[in-house]
C-alpha cells in the first residue's frame, strides 16, 4: 500500500501515511496515536493480504470479525477527529472492510446510539460493541434512494402491543448475515417516519444477496423484503418520531464516508506514487517524467485538501457546531476529488491498473460506490445551496 516512514511521537511509534504530507496525524493526542498504529498494523497484516481475493470472489472474510472486535474501538468513546481517521485507515486498505465497519458502528450502532432509549441502548449496544451481534441499516427502497426522505414506502402498522412491517429495502450492507437489522418504515396512521430493530430471524423477514456488483464486491448487500413481519413494539425506537431523526444519524455517517473518500485517495496515490519511482521506460523510471510529476502533484493536492476539510469537519463536530451543510460539502467535495485521483492513478499504472495485481483497480472500482452512497453528489449540492442561499431546489 505505498512506502510508509516511521517516526515517534511522546514514545509512540506511529506510521506516517505517505500522501499525509501536511502531517494531520500530528494533530491526534499520544493515545489517539496509539490506536491508529493498532488499527494500521491489523489492517496491514490482516485485511490487506486478503483483500483483492475476496475482493475477486464477491465473498466476505467472517475470519475477520473477531480481529475487529479485539480492537476494541466500536462505539467507544473517542473524539470525532480519531472515528473520522479510523475510518480513512480502514478504506485506505481496503473500501469494502471500511464499509462493513462504517455499516456496522456507524449506521446500524449510530442509529441506536442516537435514537434509542437507556433501555434499548443497554440492551443492543454492549453485544455489538464486541462485534458478537452485527448490525445493518435499512433505509434505501429499490423505488426511492436520493428521494427516500419523501418517497419512503415501507409500512408500519400498530396492531396492539406490535408492528407489522411490510415492503422492500435494497442495497442493504451487512443484510445477509446481520443479527440486527435498523429498518425505517412510515407509520400507517401518522405518515411519519420511525425506526424499527428487527432480528433476522424475524418471520416475514427475508434478505437477498445482490449479485453481480462491479463496486464493493466484498461488502455483503442485499435485496430484504418484509411481509407482514411483526415487530414488538419493545424493539422500536423511542426516540425516532420522524424522519429528521433519521437525518440525525445520516449527518454524522455521511462525513465519515468523507473520511473513506481520502482514504481511497491516499491509498491511490501512494500506490501510484511507487509505482512512478519504480517502472521504467525509455531508459528511467516514468517518475522523471514531467507529466507524470504533474499528475501526482495533483493527486497529492487534492488528498490535502480533502483530508483538511475533513480534519476541520471533525473540529465542527466536537465543538457542538456541526451542521448538515457541513458533512454534504464534505461529503460531495471529497469523493469527486477521489474519482479524479483513482483516474489519474489507473493512468499512471497504465495498463497494470486494470488488474487486481496492483490494487488500483479494486481501488477505481469501489469509489464509484462511495461516490453515490450516503447522498449523490446532486443531492448534498442541494443541501449545500439551500444553506448557503436560503432557498430550497428540492422538488
Amino acid at each position: 500500500m505505498g512506502t510508509k516512514s516511521n517516526y515517534a511521537i511522546t514514545g509512540y511509534l506511529v506510521m506516517m501515511l505517505t500522501g499525509d504530507l501536511y502531517r494531520f496525524q500530528d494533530l491526534l493526542s499520544p493515545g489517539e496515536a496509539a490506536v491508529v498504529t493498532r488499527v494500521r498494523e491489523f489492517l496491514a497484516t490482516q485485511v490487506v493480504p486478503i483483500a483483492n481475493d475476496y475482493w475477486a470472489r464477491a465473498e466476505f472474510p467472517f475470519q475477520l470479525i473477531k480481529g475487529y472486535a479485539e480492537l476494541e474501538i466500536a462505539g467507544t468513546e473517542q473524539s470525532t477527529l480519531l472515528s473520522g481517521w479510523l475510518a480513512l485507515e480502514m478504506a485506505h486498505a481496503d473500501a469494502s472492510m471500511a464499509t462493513f465497519y462504517g455499516v456496522h458502528s456507524g449506521l446500524a450502532m449510530g442509529s441506536i446510539q442516537t435514537c434509542a432509549s437507556q433501555e434499548q441502548k443497554e440492551r443492543w449496544l454492549p453485544g455489538m460493541r464486541t462485534f458478537d451481534k452485527i448490525g445493518a441499516f435499512a433505509l434505501t427502497e429499490p423505488t426511492g434512494g436520493s428521494d427516500v426522505a419523501a418517497g419512503l414506502r415501507t409500512t408500519a402498522r400498530r396492531d396492539g402491543d406490535h408492528w407489522v412491517l411490510n415492503g422492500q429495502k435494497r442495497w442493504i450492507g451487512n443484510a445477509t448475515f446481520a443479527d440486527l437489522i435498523v429498518v425505517w418504515a412510515r407509520d400507517e396512521q401518522d405518515d411519519q417516519v420511525k425506526g424499527f430493530v428487527v432480528p433476522k430471524d424475524t418471520p416475514g423477514f427475508t434478505a437477498t444477496k445482490i449479485e453481480n456488483k462491479i463496486a464493493l464486491r466484498t461488502v455483503q448487500n442485499a435485496d430484504i423484503t418484509f411481509t407482514g413481519c411483526r415487530v414488538p413494539e419493545a424493539d422500536r425506537l423511542q426516540n425516532a418520531r420522524s424522519f429528521k431523526d433519521t437525518s440525525k444519524v445520516l449527518r454524522a455517517t455521511r462525513s465519515g464516508v468523507a473520511w473513506e473518500a481520502v482514504g481511497v485517495m491516499l491509498a491511490a496515490y501512494e500506490i501510484a506514487l511507487e509505482y512512478a519511482k519504480e517502472r521504467e521506460q525509455f531508459g528511467r523510471p516514468i517518475g522523471k517524467f514531467q507529466l507524470v510529476q504533474d499528475l501526482l502533484v495533483r493527486m497529492l493536492g487534492n488528498v490535502t485538501g480533502s483530508l483538511g476539510m475533513c480534519v476541520r469537519l471533525a473540529q465542527l463536530q466536537d465543538a457542538g457546531e456541526f451542521k448538515d451543510e457541513h458533512s454534504a460539502l464534505a461529503k460531495a467535495y471529497t469523493t469527486t476529488r477521489m474519482r479524479e485521483v483513482v483516474g489519474w492513478a489507473r493512468e499512471i499504472l497504465a495498463g497494470n491498473g486494470i488488474v487486481l495485481d496492483y490494487d488500483i483497480g479494486r481501488f477505481v472500482a469501489d469509489a464509484e460506490a462511495l461516490y453515490s452512497y450516503e447522498g449523490t453528489r446532486e443531492i448534498n449540492t442541494m443541501i449545500v445551496g439551500r444553506a448557503v442561499t436560503g432557498l430550497s431546489a428540492f422538488v
